[in-house]
Parts: structure tokens; sequence; C-alpha cells
């Protein structure tokens, strides 16, 4: 068989770890077609934007990276060249039509359920001819047609177990771009785990949109598919993401408990500390819902660390709002958390709400919430020091003789040791502490 040409492939990826996710997938797609990954787009013959459509300034950036790489391509084909340029994800799904005709350098045009089709869209497009929209797929066609032999980057790796989402926040465009709940079968998720665990991998992150509504075909769901992963030799470390406090149900609560290597560490996004504001967003939850959330499974896994995503500024919202937010945090104490400016999303009911709140006053509250959950990082991550933690060693660091990994909190931790730890879950000893990281020792019959 003659082997193929290389090819250069760059991928520029925003968002969230599905998207980080997908755009792994997408080099597994086309790896068979000769395309290897390039750090840079200047000479790249394939430049994939794999977008995200959560806030209006992330979409924006898209098109002003779009008019850098057309540059590019402009250069290229007079050199004599071609780059084929393609936006995926969720901007694809929801503005398709708009990105040909604001850009139209564009080739490609890729909604989130349809990147295992970018080989025949790329002969395509190579041809001059045929589809240039992909946005229409459902969830399973996708993963029935995604290669088996993924090739993860390290020791750990990303594995999609549900897409899409049925509770229509009303900030939200996910239910638009990724379409319905869709989870996949638990036998073909094993499958991919154990063809990881084979290629080296000790931790997988379970992605979902709203994952802890995974619920298979055969009534499975996230607790006992956390079981049977848990029972694959090698497989020492198990998370999830993204969870919505409405659907933790008590089976997974106990499996907390139970299932060693489900990391004591939860993303359980609240976005508000007030009851009208999470009406108005339609989060099927109250504070007092979210508050019995966090007792039930800091009850059953008492080291359990969380985090939480914010939204300040959301249509509505008064100053007793924010306060109430402000409040929620104070009791809940969080190890991270994601905050943000309430941003429109064209489509989605808060959009056409009354009561937009002023850019400045968002401003003002965003900073005040993030010195209030910062604070909270740095006492979380102070409170490590002096502790032995288990560290999942993932690559070298910076320095000659330094290898980080990850502690069960998902913290990074520097410490001096030699790279054939890589891949080995070791105890360190905490001896230093900073905003993101943590510094170790490691243990003395280790080093």
């Amino acid at each position: 068989m003659t082997e193929l040409p290389r090819k250069k492939l760059f991928i520029k990826t925003y968002g969230c770890q599905m998207n980080v996710h997908d755009s792994e997938r997408m080099a597994d797609v086309l790896r068979p077609f000769g395309y290897a990954i390039s750090d840079t787009p200047d000479d790249a013959d394939l430049v994939v934007l794999n977008t995200c459509h959560i806030r209006e300034k992330a979409t924006e950036k898209v098109y002003s990276e779009l008019g850098r790489v057309k540059a590019l391509k402009i250069a290229k084909a007079e050199a004599g060249g071609e780059m084929i340029i393609a936006v995926a994800g969720c901007v694809a799904q929801a503005e398709g039509e708009e990105i040909m005709k604001r850009q139209t350098a564009v080739d490609l045009v890729i909604g989130p359920q349809s990147y295992h089709r970018l080989p025949e869209l790329i002969a395509r497009a190579h041809r001059a001819r045929g589809e240039r929209l992909a946005a229409d797929f459902e969830a399973e066609e996708k993963f029935d047609a995604l290669p088996a032999d993924r090739q993860p980057a390290g020791v750990t790796a990303f594995l999609t177990i549900q897409e899409g989402c049925d509770r229509f926040c009303t900030f939200c465009v996910v239910p638009y771009t990724r379409g319905a709940e869709f989870s996949r079968p638990a036998a073909a998720i094993e499958a991919e785990a154990r063809s990881l665990v084979a290629r080296g991998v000790r931790e997988v992150t379970l992605l979902g949109q709203n994952v802890n509504a995974y619920r298979d075909p055969d009534g499975v769901g996230l607790a006992d598919l956390a079981r049977r992963l848990a029972r694959i030799p090698g497989l020492a470390r198990i998370r999830y993401t993204t969870s919505h406090p409405a659907d933790l149900d008590d089976d997974l609560v106990r499996a907390h408990a139970e299932v060693e290597a489900l990391m004591p560490y939860l993303h359980l996004p609240v976005q508000s500390g007030s009851d009208r504001i999470l009406k108005a967003m339609n989060r099927a939850h109250t504070v007092e819902t979210y508050l019995k959330a966090v007792e039930r499974i800091r009850a059953a896994r008492p080291d359990l660390a969380l985090s939480s995503d914010f939204i300040v500024g959301f249509p509505g919202e008064t100053d007793a709002d924010f306060e109430a937010t402000l409040g929620l945090i104070q009791d809940v104490g969080f190890a991270s958390a994601f905050s943000f400016k309430y941003s429109r999303r064209p489509g989605t009911p808060a959009a056409s709400m009354g009561g937009q709140i002023d850019e400045a006053v968002k401003t003002e509250r965003l900073a005040r919430l993030q010195a209030l959950v910062e604070a909270q990082q740095r006492a979380f991550n102070a409170a490590q020091v002096g502790r032995s933690l288990q560290i999942l060693v993932e690559r070298p660091g910076r320095h000659t003789g330094q290898v980080i990994g990850r502690s069960p909190y998902l913290q990074a931790v520097h410490c001096e040791g030699a790279t054939n730890l890589i891949g080995s879950i070791v105890p360190v000893t905490i001896v230093g502490a900073a905003h993101n990281s943590l510094t170790g020792r490691l243990a003395l019959e280790l080093a």
C-alpha cells in the first residue's frame, strides 16, 4: 500500500472540555489520511477552528482568527499551495450559513455531530464541489463512525459518554447546538476505556453536557458505569464533568463513597445564589436543593472538594440577588470556580428578557465574586501543605529533574523526580502552595 503524503493539520480549540475531546477525535479521524498535527497554522494544509458559542466574545474571536487564517491561505495559494479552512463546533452549528457569508475563505462548516465526516468533506472540497455544510447528524451516527483506535496524548484522556442537554437553561445555547440528550451504550464506553488503558492511560474524565443525566439504552446510569470502569485493570482514576445539581441521584452519591477510583472532586455548577434568578434561568433547582445536594455528597465523601460555575449580571439581577450569590459561596466553600459575565446568545430566551444589566455593573460584580472564589482557592491549596497526597505523574516539568502531576483534587503538583515516574501514582508530601498549583516532595523511598 502506497504511503499517503504527509499533510499538516492545525486545530485551534475554543471553550469547554467537550471541544478539547472533539479536537482530539478530529485528529484521530484524519490521521489515517496523512494528516499530522502542526503547532502553527502558518503552513498548514488544513486549519480547523473548533468553536464555542457560549459567550459572545468567544464567537467574535473566531471571526477575528478567520481573518488571520485567510491571509495565510492567500499567501499559501500565491506560493502554489492550498489550505483548507474548516469551522467546527457549536458556532458552526448555530451560525453555519452566516459563517460562509461573513468569511468566504471558509471551505467547510462542521457541526459537533458531523466531524466524523471530515475526510469525505475534505475530499469534496478538494474537488471544489459538493457539501460545504454538515451540521445536522445524530450523535449516535457520529459515535458509530468514529475510529476505535484512539491515540491518547498522555496518561490522562477525555471519554465522551453523553452529549446534548434537555434542561434548556434560558442563557444556554447547548440544547440548540448539541441537540437532545444522547447517552452512548455502556459497552462501547467500556471498550474505548480498555483501549485507552492499553495505550497507557491511567485516568479518564467522562464527558457530557449533562453527564450525570447519563443513562444508556439498557438503563445503565453514571454510577453503575463508574463501577464498571473501575474494574478495568490499570484504570486508576475516574472523573466526570459537567454535572447538573438536579441530576445528582442517590446512586451516584453512594458511588462516591464506594468507588475508590472515583476522584473526590466534583464540578457542580450552581450559577446563582438567588432563587429568583435561578427560576429566571430555568435551572430546575433552588438554593436549598443545591445546598442539600452538597450536604449529601460531602456526607458520602467527607474529603470531597467542589468547584462550580457562576454567572453574574443575568437579566434582572439586583444587588440583593448578587449578594445572595456571594453568601452561597461563603456557605459552601469551593476549591475552584469558573465565573463569567452574562452574555446575550442569539436565540436563547434570556437574550430578549428585560432588565439587561449595565456592563460596568457586571464587571464590578464579577471582580468581587472572583476575589472571593480566588481567596477560597488559595485557602484550599494552602490547607494541603503538610499533607501526603497521591499524585498521578503526567509529564516532565519545565526544569531538569522535575515532573508534574495531578492531585486527587485536580491541582497541578510540581516535584523533583525522574521521568520514569510518568504514569505512576506516587505519594508526595506537599511543601508549598500557590494560587494554581502545589509544590511537593517525593517520599524518600521513591526519590
